[in-house]
């Protein structure tokens, strides 16, 4: 099966947090494709830049991309016109403003009919647009 994880999930994997056992055995089944998008990266980036989280050195030694596709096995979802024209689509929920996670995350997510790993406590205000959502407590 495959899966779309966001940036927390992702940045939770990179800094050897905590994963919840069903969340982990999802992503180490070699039967999924876990896929990250390329919106997510760019938060990482901006982050690291920015100094809120510091990258472990596995991917200071590489590079993000390396890390990514290399190290974790994880494929890249660029963002397309596709998810674009689902994001002009989607409805606005309160509270939940944020263009990257509605491009990156739930765009995305429903364009490719991949269900949706997070830990955002706003995401499961999607699932009545469609949104199939693992949640990663």
């Amino acid at each position: 099966m495959r899966y779309l994880i966001d940036t927390n999930v992702f940045i939770r994997i990179t800094d050897n947090y905590d994963v919840p056992i069903a969340i982990k055995n999802l992503l180490d089944d070699y039967e999924n494709i876990i896929y990250i998008s390329s919106e997510s990266i760019k938060e990482f980036i901006h982050l690291a830049q920015n100094g809120k989280i510091v990258p472990s050195k596995k991917i200071q030694t590489l590079n993000v991309f390396d890390f990514i596709e290399n190290i974790l096995g994880f494929s890249i979802k660029y963002v397309t016109k596709e998810h674009l024209c689902t994001l002009a689509k989607l409805d606005l929920v309160e509270g939940h403003n944020d263009p990257s996670d509605r491009l990156l995350i739930i765009s995305q997510s429903l364009t490719e009919k991949m269900p949706l790993i997070s830990s955002d406590a706003k995401f499961p205000k999607y699932k009545k647009q469609g949104l199939d959502l693992i949640v990663n407590r």
